[in-house]
């Protein structure tokens, strides 16, 4: 862990995130009282969803696939029903 002040940390910003980023923290100070910390995050660790996750956990209805009435077409496109 290191200690920089503002204007060091201003001035070689790069070069401190490549520290950051290979696992060090930095306290970062106002004329050396400290204000704040950079750390690296943890890793998101995405993983791939697999197909299916919800099978069998809900069903369509049959109804789903009617046509909508006109009201609501209409409404979709911003026309006024009688």
């Amino acid at each position: 862990m290191i200690r920089i002040n503002i204007t060091e940390a201003k001035n070689h910003l790069s070069k401190y995130l490549r520290r950051v980023k290979e696992g060090e923290t930095i306290i970062l100070c106002e004329r050396n009282v400290p204000i704040a910390e950079i750390r690296p995050l943890e890793p998101e660790g995405r993983q791939l969803r697999p197909i299916g996750l919800d099978k069998g956990r809900f069903t369509v209805p049959a109804s789903f696939f009617e046509p909508l009435p006109d009201w609501l077409l209409d409404a979709f496109e911003g026309k006024k029903s009688e």
